[in-house]
C-alpha cells in the first residue's frame, strides 16, 4: 500500500523571463510582459508530495516536519525575496520559467528523500497557473 504525503510551502520572488541570445523584439514576442527589464514578482505555492509504503514503526510515509525542514533550509531560504535571476546561481544560464523553477526544486530535493519512494513538486505561479514535475 502506497501513500502520498504533501507539505505546502511559499516563497516570494522576482524574475524576469528572457533570452540574452534573442532580440528584445523576439523576447517581448515570446515572453510579453514577463520580459519586463525591471523583473516582477510572484507569490510561489509549493507543494511537495513523497509518495511510499508507510513505514510500520513510524507509522509515517516520511515524517511531515523533516520535510518541512528540507523544503525550508533548500528551497525558501534560497529564494525568498530574491531575485531568481540575479540572486539564485541555478538561474544565472536558465531561463527561471515556473517550469524550470519545479526542476530545480526536484533537484534539490530529491537527493533527501529515500530512492524508494517517489516525489512530486507543484509549483503554482500564480493561483491559476501552476506546473507539476515527478522527475520523468
Amino acid at each position: 500500500m502506497k501513500v502520498t504525503v504533501s507539505r505546502k510551502a511559499h516563497f516570494n520572488a522576482a524574475h524576469r523571463l528572457y533570452r540574452e541570445d534573442w532580440s528584445n523584439e523576439m523576447n517581448n514576442k515570446v515572453f510579453g510582459k514577463c520580459n519586463n527589464p525591471n523583473y516582477h514578482g510572484h507569490n510561489y505555492e509549493l507543494i511537495v508530495s513523497v509518495t511510499g509504503a508507510i513505514n510500520q514503526e513510524t507509522g509515517f510515509v516520511i515524517d511531515v516536519k523533516i520535510l518541512s525542514d528540507l523544503i525550508k533550509e533548500h528551497i525558501e531560504d534560497a529564494f525568498d525575496h530574491k531575485n531568481l535571476n540575479l540572486d539564485v546561481p541555478d538561474f544565472a544560464n536558465l531561463n527561471p520559467t515556473a517550469e524550470n523553477i519545479a526542476v530545480i526544486i526536484w533537484n534539490k530535493l530529491r537527493p533527501f528523500i529515500d530512492p524508494n519512494m517517489e516525489m512530486e513538486v507543484i509549483l503554482y505561479e500564480t493561483p491559476r497557473n501552476f506546473v507539476t514535475y515527478k522527475g520523468n
